[in-house]
């Protein structure tokens, strides 16, 4: 196991591209997009905000662990609402989010930090939970996986 896998709270990660995001788009020249960004920027945040919250509520029906730094602790595998289209509408939501963010900032640097956020979350998050997940609920997980998509 690498020493970055599940360490970094996702919401914490976040917080930290935003962070990043904000920066770049203070030290780069705004793009020059259309008068709708802003409302571009709006659907996003907020469709990102009711997929994540959307995955939170299912976990919580199913009375599972939401912490994603701790899949051992699943109680049960959880492939229904949201689930059947996305494994990972949790952090679909929050780089929807970002997404929306940077669009709000109007900064290509900003934008270039989305597949870095993707190729992170998919290494040392997702990878190590999926690995857990299936040694857990075995070919149950191993269906699942084949048929929903990680993002979408």
């Amino acid at each position: 196991m690498h020493a970055l896998e599940l360490k970094i709270p996702p919401l914490l990660l976040v917080a930290l591209f935003a962070l990043l995001m904000w920066f770049f788009a203070r030290i780069t020249p705004p793009m020059a997009l259309a008068a709708y960004v802003n409302l571009l920027a709006l659907c996003l945040t907020v469709t990102g905000i009711a997929v994540a919250l959307a995955g939170v509520l299912a976990f919580r029906r199913a009375n599972t662990t939401v912490d994603p730094r701790l899949p051992q602790q699943s109680a049960s595998l959880v492939i229904v609402g949201i689930y059947r289209y996305s494994r990972n509408p949790m952090y679909l939501g929050f780089l929807l989010i970002l997404t929306g963010y940077a669009c709000y900032l109007q900064s290509w640097l900003a934008l270039a930090l989305l597949p870095l956020f993707v190729l992170y979350i998919t290494r040392f998050q997702i990878k190590p939970e999926e690995h857990h997940l299936l040694q857990k609920f075995g070919p149950a997980y191993q269906a699942y996986l084949q048929q929903v998509r990680r993002w979408l």
